[in-house]
């Protein structure tokens, strides 16, 4: 008699853990012909902690991390499990080591406090047009007052009016200089860190029109931007109006002259990435070229017979893709389309044919190594998202997609295309929506539309005639293709105002977390880069990701500026603001995190519609889940505020203990930390800064007073 135990159900779990082990590790060693194309992602994530830490790591650390793990790679190199781990390990100390060693490279004296009206003397590096008047950023700099040493190497000013200026003027003009800005609340967008990389060590405005001394451009960074500002300014003179603005930026990259009006139908629309010189641009200019070079060398039977014409007309292409490289700004997006573009014509030129993923993966590989701040960047993120799954979706659909392709006709060619479109604005526009909610906080809902109408505009119609523009430009004959480019630029422009204006066109939402991004970035890695039925694990990631929009909770309090602007949530989630400061920059931010679209002031005097604020004055008592917060600006009222408060938010020092106080925040608090986020919970108050959210960085010093840093 055989007797049959049943398993207990720790034996069961074990075994079907096991099995899944297996599976997953026979997936892992399948694909093992996609493992390199993880390198990028473990380059970004060592990048990505460098500048996720709240100190100054010792820039060694990482160099030595990479070393060791290459070292133990090399050792156990016929072990597959020792290079599983080593590999990325190496690969993750190389991007951190990459950033810190960027950091110390770009590192530029910039000044701390305000400063003048000061005269200042400075060489014009690039002239940005704006509706009124222009931004210069400037180079070579003797600034009065100022030591040399403590000089910053660029600064940033704005000038009003219309002097003619261009790249390799000397300017002297009198101005006011700011330190570049920190955040506006803990998370938002950090300008300071970005002109850091940038080595701007200030921004300003100036009093009246600067003396100008004309100077002929030196070096090819300043004549590639002067020919820049020449276009466009031809190209605006031609075409005055949002027209002109746009057709300027599709040239030159350079976007001041666009109304913004324009800009804001074109964002809320899903169109501005039009506006953006990137992938998209380069890719279709190359082609434009390509086909256009090779079908005129056709018409000429004597050279079309007895020479490559497909080869020459690559390297035409890849002449005018540099040219449109240089001549736009060499953005990121642009750098990553200008290295694949490259390659693949390459490939043409000595007949062999590249992998898309890789040449993706390696492009990525080289903008880390180079510019590994990109990373932090909308560029670069929503860039190579649209890419990677682009690449992805293709290489799952390659077979059906060359079996529907079969045929011929006109019909089927434009049903194609025009699917082709439809498939490719589908496949980014959801690849990129948890980027653009990350850092722009808002939903094009009908996006697919607006491309559908203006994206073939552009590729078959505008840019041709851009292309034929330049050729045209040094006969002065631009107005020749100029005009009918006008012409599909005003359709596109109709397209998003159309759009734009109807029902839900545009969702605001609330912030999205960094953690929440990285769980997207990882689950999209997952589901693109694999290739066997275990990707689809990847879904999962990217579904906690977007989960973390609802699971995060906004503040309930916000000071910034000092305390002169603040900001409290009602029971219906709305911010409110104080109604006599803050910058419009600084609302909008505030406004937007919190998923909110309308400005809504809190009262100058008496208690906001559910009770929770009162006010007398400026100075104002807010009471929300048993937490009774002063919010006082005048200091005569301040003892009597903080006297039952249990939080005290104060745009004056609070010199005297407030008895009942848990929490007191005054003006020396945010002065040196910045702006405050406080959530009321039950039980404490979680405070946080902008200065606990960035902690001591190059970019983010600790503050100082004045006589501490006087000469």
């Amino acid at each position: 008699m055989t007797e049959h135990a049943a398993a207990s159900p720790d034996t069961s779990r074990e075994s079907r853990t096991a099995e899944w082990l297996r599976r997953a590790g026979q997936s892992f060693r399948a694909e093992r012909e996609r493992w390199p194309l993880w390198l990028p992602a473990f380059l970004g994530g060592g990048v990505a902690l460098y500048f996720s830490l709240t100190f100054e790591p010792s820039h060694g650390l990482g160099a030595v991390v990479a070393l060791l793990a290459l070292a133990l790679a090399a050792l156990g190199r016929r072990h597959t499990g020792v290079l599983v781990v080593c590999l990325p390990l190496a690969a993750t100390a190389l991007g951190f080591t990459a950033a810190a060693l960027r950091t110390d490279r770009v590192a530029a004296p910039r000044i701390e406090h305000r400063l003048g009206p000061v005269m200042l003397t400075g060489r014009v590096v690039e002239v940005e047009r704006l509706d009124r008047g222009c931004r210069l950023t400037l180079d070579s700099l003797v600034i009065d007052r100022l030591a040399p040493e403590r000089t910053p190497t660029r600064v940033r000013v704005r000038v009003r009016g219309n002097t003619p200026l261009r790249p390799g003027d000397t300017v002297r003009l009198r101005a006011v200089l700011l330190p570049p800005a920190e955040p506006v609340a803990p998370g938002a967008f950090d300008f300071q860190r970005h002109a850091y990389f940038l080595r701007l060590g200030a921004v300003g405005y100036a009093y009246g029109a600067p003396a100008v001394t004309p100077a002929r451009p030196g070096g090819l960074a300043l004549r590639l931007a002067a020919l820049r500002d020449a276009i466009a300014a031809r190209v605006t003179a031609e075409l005055p109006g949002a027209e002109g603005g746009i057709a300027a930026a599709l040239m030159t990259g350079e976007r001041g002259a666009i109304p913004p009006d324009v800009v804001d139908s074109m964002r809320d629309s899903g169109l501005a990435h039009l506006l953006a010189i990137a992938g998209l641009h380069l890719g279709l200019v190359t082609g434009a070229l390509f086909f256009g070079v090779r079908a005129l060398l056709a018409l000429i039977p004597r050279i079309a017979l007895r020479y490559p014409t497909k080869k020459w007309a690559a390297g035409a292409a890849l002449i005018g893709a540099l040219f449109y490289l240089l001549i736009t700004g060499a953005t990121v997006p642009t750098q990553r389309a200008f290295i694949m573009t490259s390659v693949v014509l390459l490939g043409v030129m000595i007949d062999r044919t590249a992998i898309s993923m890789r040449l993706v993966a390696w492009a990525a590989v080289a903008i880390l190594l180079i510019q590994p701040e990109s990373l932090l960047g909308p560029s670069f993120q929503l860039s190579f998202a649209a890419v990677v799954a682009l690449v992805a979706a293709y290489e799952a659909l390659r077979v059906r997609v060359l079996g529907w392709t079969q045929g011929e006709g006109l019909g089927r060619l434009v049903t194609r295309y025009l699917a082709g479109i439809a498939f490719t604005s589908l496949v980014t526009g959801l690849a990129t929506i948890p980027y653009s909610l990350y850092h722009f906080d808002r939903l094009a809902a009908y996006g697919v539309v607006t491309n559908l109408i203006a994206v073939p505009i552009t590729a078959l119609w505008v840019l041709p005639w851009a292309i034929i523009a330049f050729v045209l430009m040094p006969f002065g004959l631009e107005s020749v293709a100029l005009a009918p480019m006008s012409w599909g630029l005003h359709i596109v422009i109709w397209s998003a105002k159309t759009v734009t204006s109807w029902p839900g066109s545009v969702a605001i939402l609330p912030a999205m977390p960094s953690w929440g991004l990285a769980l997207v970035s990882l689950g999209g890695l997952w589901l693109c880069l694999w290739q066997r039925p275990w990707r689809w694990a990847g879904l999962a990631g990217i579904a906690l990701g977007l989960a973390s929009l609802a699971l995060t909770h906004q503040p309930d309090i916000i000071a910034a500026d000092g305390g002169r602007f603040m900001a409290v949530r009602d029971d219906n989630g709305q911010m409110l603001v104080s109604p006599r400061r803050g910058s419009g920059f600084e609302v909008d931010t505030v406004l937007r995190r919190a998923g909110q679209t309308e400005r809504v002031s809190w009262p100058r005097a008496g208690a906001s519609a559910d009770g929770r604020l009162s006010c007398d004055g400026p100075d104002c008592l807010y009471q929300t889940k048993g937490y009774r917060v002063a919010l006082v600006q005048d200091e005569d009222k301040l003892s009597a505020l903080c006297r039952d408060a249990t939080v005290v938010v104060s745009a004056v020092p609070v010199r005297r203990r407030c008895r009942a106080a848990q929490i007191v925040i005054d003006r020396f608090d945010l002065w040196r930390e910045g702006a405050f986020a406080l959530w009321l919970e039950p039980g404490r108050v979680r405070v946080e800064s902008v200065r606990d959210s960035r902690g001591d960085r190059p970019w983010a010093p600790a503050k100082r007073p004045r006589w501490a840093t006087a000469q």
